[in-house]
């Protein structure tokens, strides 16, 4: 069993498996990832890096959905 962590999601706090990487937690929150932007800790995290990101306890993301209209 996978330890679960404690991280910080747009100010709020939201658990998940040690070991995480982005596109799976995106995947948790419902989110699809061809629509947001994340910044992760304090950094704008381009895609090439999502795949090898792993969730850490006490990281800080900032998740911005994209909305189209007019």
């Amino acid at each position: 069993m996978a330890d679960q962590i404690t991280l910080q999601v747009n100010g709020e706090p939201r658990t998940c498996d040690s070991k995480t990487t982005l596109p799976n937690f995106l995947a948790q929150l419902g989110l699809n990832p061809r629509l947001v932007a994340v910044e992760y800790n304090g950094e704008i995290l381009h895609r090439q890096f999502w795949e090898q990101t792993e969730m850490q306890t006490d990281d800080r993301l900032e998740i911005v959905t994209i909305v189209g209209g007019g």
